[in-house]
Formats: C-alpha cells, structure tokens, sequence
C-alpha cells in the first residue's frame, strides 16, 4: 500500500471530520453559511445517507461516508460535470493507497466499480435559482469494510463489494480522505485549466464496459445499445437500432450482470 506522506492536503480547502451525522450533504448544506471556501465534511457514522433518485445509501461502521461542499464558478452544466471528477478522484485515491493492479473501472454516470461490483457512488445535490448555483455538495460513499446486503437492493442493481471483502486490504477512512482530497484537487486545477476534455478522456480510459451492449433506463422507457462513451457534456452516448442516442440522465444496467 501507498504511504500516505506521497500527497499533501489542498491549500484553501477546509477539513471537518464529525463522529455522526444524519448525512453528509445535509450536513454541508447546514455548514454552508459559515464556510469562507471549499471544505471537506466526512462523517464515521452516517445515518441517513442518500443515493441517486432518493434511494436509501446503507453504510455500515468503517466504511467512507464525506462531502465536498464548494461554489461552482460556472452554471449548472459544468457543476455537473464535476461528478466525473469526483469518479477519477476516487479511482485516483484508490489507486494510490492499494497499488496500481486494484481492478477497478468507472461506471457512468458516477459509481465506481471493484471486480465489476459497486465499490462506490457519487451523489451531487445543489442550491441556486435562476441557473445559478449557490452551493453545490458532492457526496461520495465507498465501501471500504463492508458491503450492504443483497436484499436490500433493488433487482438488475450492481451487485456492491467492499475493498476489504474483495482484496483483503484495510484503509482508514482518515487515510481515504486525505488521498481523495488531493486527488479531487489535481483534477479539478486541469478542468479549471484545459475545460472538460481532458476530464473526458481520462475517463474514458477508465471506463467499464466501454463497447458492450447496456441498457440505459429513464423512468418507463428503456433504450438498449453498444456503449460508445460520453460526449463533450458528459452524456452518454449509445449506439442502438434505432441509430446512435445521447442521453444525459438514466440508471445504467449491463448485460449479464
């Protein structure tokens, strides 16, 4: 494993570890008023974590629960592009602490994958009107000890893993904060620098699946396609009968999963 010393802490960004809360993005919501910058909030124990579309987020004691809370500078579209950072961050910070072989992957929109399970997800809410965003949390679970239980999935769901479960190995959610900190950080100073196409790129390179036949679903209606990759938006690009789709928001399923 990595030595923690490799990465320092971003300068201007602030740090708040709490033992509980009900859940990290309320929790940056609530801090918000107070913070001069961007800052960090993670949590040991959260009680009320939420997933994508309102779904329940489990996390058992061990595992890594936090949210960067920061003031996008640009519109909407851009802070929601900052999701795919949040993805390369994590896979980054994994990386660093367990080694380069670690079998991980991107699945779009914003989960992260371990041996083809889902190690861990990214939730981005927002306050704002007006296409302004005032504040915006990015929340980003992972399994670092545990993973929830199978019956409590929704069916045709990513089966989830844990890194313990899966690898044996055992990384402090202290330790996680630190490398995914640093990590969000380099990436970010690229965005802010080149845009998004190096974001998008990278990405790409990381991706699950890229190429195979998955099933993208919106509500009631379905499309199935060759996964050809996103676009300089961030939406994902299908090639299915009907001609090449590009949709900017669905639950995403693999063939044989």
């Amino acid at each position: 494993m990595s030595d923690r010393g490799a990465w320092t802490w971003p300068e201007g960004v602030g740090r708040h570890v709490l033992d509980r809360v009900d859940s990290t993005n309320a929790e940056a919501f609530r801090l918000a008023p107070h913070l001069s910058g961007p800052a960090w909030i993670m949590a040991r124990r959260q009680e009320a974590g939420r997933g994508r579309r309102g779904r329940a987020w489990m996390d058992p004691p061990g595992n890594f629960a936090a949210t960067l809370l920061t003031r996008p500078a640009n519109g909407p579209a851009a802070a929601a592009q900052l999701s795919f950072i949040a993805a390369l961050a994590v896979h980054e910070a994994l990386i660093r602490l367990c080694g380069p072989t670690l079998p991980v992957a991107l699945k779009w929109p914003n989960d992260v994958l371990l041996n083809g399970g889902k190690l861990s997800g990214i939730l981005l809410e927002s306050t704002g009107s007006g296409g302004h965003v005032a504040a915006l949390a990015i929340g980003i679970g992972v399994n670092l000890a545990a993973a929830p239980d199978l019956g409590q999935l929704e069916p045709q769901a990513t089966r989830p893993v844990s890194l313990k479960g899966e690898t044996g190995l055992s990384v402090s959610p202290d330790d996680f904060l630190d490398a995914l900190a640093a990590a969000f950080d380099q990436w970010q100073r690229q965005f802010n620098a080149y845009g998004f196409s190096p974001i998008r790129n990278a990405w790409m390179a990381r991706a699950a699946r890229l190429g195979e036949t998955l099933t993208a679903r919106t509500g009631s209606s379905e499309s199935v396609g060759r996964f050809e990759g996103i676009d300089e938006t961030g939406s994902l690009i299908l090639t299915t009968p009907r001609g090449r789709q590009v949709i900017p928001a669905a639950d995403i399923y693999f063939s044989g999963a």
